[in-house]
């Protein structure tokens, strides 16, 4: 386990020797001295040890909800659905560090190749100007394999990641024999000198140390692929090692060669070693990529398991992992956007500007989150949980505030992505609150339905009659309480109401899986009517045929093909009522309109169905 977490979990934070050491010293903003080498590779050490180590290792793994992590799911375990309203403040502090991670998902790939492929300028000039179109080949044909799954490369993933880290931590040992005299930085007065030195200066250097822990979110993120105990002892026993010996060897370079500061981590290899450094840092940034695009695949699917975002089409790529999924809108949306941010920014200099807001800002929330969690689920007291949290918090808000300065140089292009994203779920969540009140508003309640429909079947003649006809009809609502339109129409038009009713509710809960005694309620609502209400975690797939199936175990009988589904389908219309804005009424309505279909979203057999349609004014 710990050998397959090294392929997904540590291939982001893995690729930044690639970078995070030359940054620092890009631009000129600090000399390339002894003085200032050892200060820096101290900050990154201790931050190494303090923010990956002590914060996400031994404190942030420990906030599980039910054995899955990542932001939505601590977002669910510090603000549960029954304080919503209180605490909306706290879920829309959730919310926008999920939408901080999109940025990430489309800055990383990006960055990872453009770097990985810049290598090619160190072995021959003449290479230059095909950086960028070898870069933009390798991300397109990345995201076109998505539809493939992972499950035929992923086996190659961990070795390859082992492979990586043991070249780092070769070649660190390589450069600090060197120049031993590199390992005084291990003393942390060298940081602390750094700052009283520098002053602002070495403050906002922050911003390009912070490069060295970015992919720390997704060690919490796969955390329920993986469990805690391969997180870390793959952390300890060869990632960090690896990192460390690999920017002391390049510190040490720096401190005997200052001009290698262009690019220390190629530099510091022997010059035979060159192509094949290139070609393994590829491969290894190709997988960083990777991890994160499946990481945004299922950030995405929990957000529409939560009722954060419309449908869409997910297609499950492997038979036997279920985490394996594609998203082909989402993918096509981090292609463009991928590819858009090589060809704006041609640089990985100049890409690193624009990477590090966000995750610095996911990081901030992550750990404001985490008080929250250590009162109400770990039962600390609040003194502790201020020193605690309040160190970390302290540390977070450094590198934010030395990140946020780089807003006009490129870091506005995450943040736009984020509170667009924030933009886009908050109105897709209040749009459909509003929807259901007015569809409860609309229909009557189901005890004064029924008792309409017994009239009716009673009646023989007359418009107002209504008959039994054979066959058992599904009908698909949202809101338990609100009786389903398509049955009122049904009744209202076509005065028939079958042998068997089932009004079926499908609930998405706040937990990744919900237990298998919890997740299926049968009710038996009047004769031959049932309420049946599905939970699903926010990591499973509803499928219609599956609880139809389970439904049919339980003692109600009948055959799979004398099943027809009723599922309303809204034509939503922007109004005056009390609501949202107009326009944002038309962009919840535009975001509908493209949402994927019911019947295909649902496994509901396409032959089988009947949509019902009905203008709702918002």
């Amino acid at each position: 386990m710990a050998l397959a977490a090294l392929g997904v979990v540590y291939g982001d934070i893995g690729t930044s020797p690639l970078y995070a050491l030359r940054e620092c010293f890009h631009g000129d903003r600090i000399a390339v001295n002894s003085a200032n080498v050892l200060g820096i590779l101290s900050l990154i050490l201790w931050v190494l040890i303090l923010s990956i180590g002590v914060k996400y290792m031994v404190f942030v793994l420990r906030a599980d909800n039910r054995g899955e992590g990542g932001i939505l799911a601590l977002t669910a375990l510090a603000c549960p659905a029954r304080l919503r309203n209180r605490k909306w403040f706290l879920f829309g502090m959730g919310i926008f560090g999920a939408a901080l991670l999109y940025g990430d998902g489309i800055i990383t790939p990006a960055i990872s190749v453009l770097s990985a492929v810049e290598g090619l300028k160190l072995a021959t000039s003449g290479l230059t100007p095909f950086v960028v179109p070898i870069t933009v080949a390798i991300l397109v044909v990345l995201f076109l394999q998505q539809r493939h799954g992972t499950g035929k490369i992923g086996a190659v993933f961990g070795p390859v990641i082992v492979c990586w880290f043991t070249a780092l931590g070769v070649l660190g040992i390589y450069g600090i024999l060197q120049n031993p005299g590199v390992l005084a930085a291990i003393n942390p007065i060298y940081a602390v000198r750094f700052f009283l030195e520098n002053g602002w200066a070495g403050f906002f250097v922050l911003g390009s140390v912070f490069l060295v822990v970015t992919g720390g979110e997704a060690l919490y993120a796969d955390m329920g692929h993986f469990g805690r105990k391969p997180i870390r002892l793959a952390w300890w026993s060869l990632v960090m090692p690896g990192l460390v010996l690999n920017y002391f060897g390049q510190g040490a370079l720096l401190l005997t060669r200052p001009e290698t500061a262009v690019n220390p981590f190629y530099l510091l290899a022997p010059g035979w070693a060159l192509y094949p450094l290139i070609a393994l840092s590829t491969m290894t940034t190709v997988i960083a990529s990777q991890a994160v695009i499946s990481g945004v695949f299922s950030l995405t699917k929990q957000a529409i398991q939560l009722g954060l975002w419309p449908r869409l089409q997910i297609i499950h790529t492997s038979s036997r992992e279920i985490g394996q999924i594609f998203l082909p809108q989402v993918n096509g949306a981090l292609l463009i956007g991928t590819v858009w941010l090589v060809l704006q920014f041609q640089s990985s200099s100049n890409l690193a500007a624009a990477y590090g807001i966000s995750v610095s800002a996911a990081m901030v929330v992550t750990t404001l989150l985490m008080f929250i969690v250590a009162r109400r689920q770990w039962g600390w007291s609040f003194p502790m949980a201020v020193a605690v949290c309040g160190f970390f918090l302290v540390i977070d808000v450094a590198f934010f505030s030395a990140n946020i300065v780089k807003v006009h140089q490129g870091g506005w292009v995450p943040l736009g992505i984020a509170f667009g994203m924030l933009f886009l779920m908050l109105t897709w969540r209040e749009g459909r609150k509003i929807l259901a009140d007015r569809m409860r508003k609309a229909q009557p309640p189901l005890d004064a339905f029924w008792k309409d429909a017994e009239e009716r079947l009673a009646r023989k003649t007359g418009n107002d009659c209504a008959v039994r006809v054979p066959g058992v009809a599904v009908f698909m609502v949202g809101d338990r309480q609100t009786t389903p339109p398509a049955l009122v129409h049904n009744v209202k038009h076509n005065k028939v109401l079958h042998d068997k009713i089932i009004i079926l509710t499908i609930v998405s809960e706040e937990v990744p899986v919900v237990r298998e005694n919890e997740w299926l309620e049968i009710e038996k609502a009047a004769d031959r009517v049932y309420r049946v209400v599905a939970h699903y975690g926010f990591t499973e797939t509803p499928d219609v045929q599956e609880i139809m199936e389970r439904i049919r175990e339980t003692g109600i009988h009948f055959e799979p093909r004398d099943v027809t589904y009723f599922v309303g389908r809204e034509t939503l219309i922007a109004s005056e009522n009390p609501g949202m804005a107009i326009w944002r009424e038309q962009v919840f309505a535009f975001m509908a309109r493209n949402a994927f279909r019911a019947t295909m979203f649902f496994n509901i057999p396409a032959d089988q169905v009947i949509e019902v349609g009905m203008q709702v004014e918002l």
